[in-house]
């Protein structure tokens, strides 16, 4: 399987690729439209602040492409910050509209629950708990942790785009979404161990199999 990682210079690109690569995949890291053509899947990296990403994608005219791949019902993941700029608007630094495939806005952690104090950014390993399940996740994995890292989070989402949250301090925070053709991990799939290895092959598999 060919996968595309769009590279918009806003993403840790090596650890998602050789992730990829030990599943199996032939891995393309580029911006070129015609590349990203002749892939079964994309998946969106990032890192960094969501204003800085929009801009970087609207001058790479990426934005418009990955309109073109949800028009075209084609497969697309989106990790971290990729997940967050699938989202209508984000209030990091300034507010900025977003992709727009999910309904939603991406806030920043307050540090506050009612009257305890908690860290920001969430960081580290939480649970995932999964509410609906899209067609590729298939089985239960024997892991239950993910690792995040992260001081935004999306809130005001549609339920049924749901997949699995963790909770943190109360707080449920969506970590699975997915919306048709598009799926998007708040947490790092690379980086998570055998649960984030399993979701990965498991997103692959229902790529294949479409």
């Amino acid at each position: 399987m060919k996968i595309g990682v769009i590279d918009y210079g806003m993403g840790n690109l090596f650890s998602v690729e050789e992730a990829l690569k030990r599943l199996g995949c032939e891995v393309v890291v580029t911006a070129d439209e015609h590349e990203l053509d002749e892939v079964d899947a994309l998946l969106l990296p990032g890192v960094g602040a969501f204003p800085d990403a929009m801009k970087r994608l609207a001058e790479t005219k990426l934005d418009n492409y990955l309109q073109k791949v949800k028009a075209e019902n084609r497969p697309l993941l989106g990790i971290c910050l990729g997940m967050q700029l699938l989202f209508e608007e984000s209030a990091e630094v300034t507010l900025t509209k977003g992709l727009g495939f999910f309904k939603g806005s991406i806030q920043r952690f307050s540090g506050v629950q009612g009257e305890q104090s908690y860290r920001v950014p969430h960081m580290g390993w939480n649970e995932l708990i999964v509410t609906n399940r899209p067609a590729w996740l298939k089985g239960e994995a024997t892991a239950e942790h993910v690792y995040f890292v992260h001081s935004f989070y999306a809130t005001n989402i549609d339920a049924t785009e749901l997949v699995a949250y963790a909770d943190y301090h109360g707080i449920e925070v969506p970590g699975i979404v997915a919306n048709g053709s598009i799926t998007g991990m708040q947490f790092h799939p690379e980086k998570s161990g055998e649960l984030g290895v399993y979701l990965l092959e498991q997103w692959l598999k229902g790529v294949a199999a479409c």
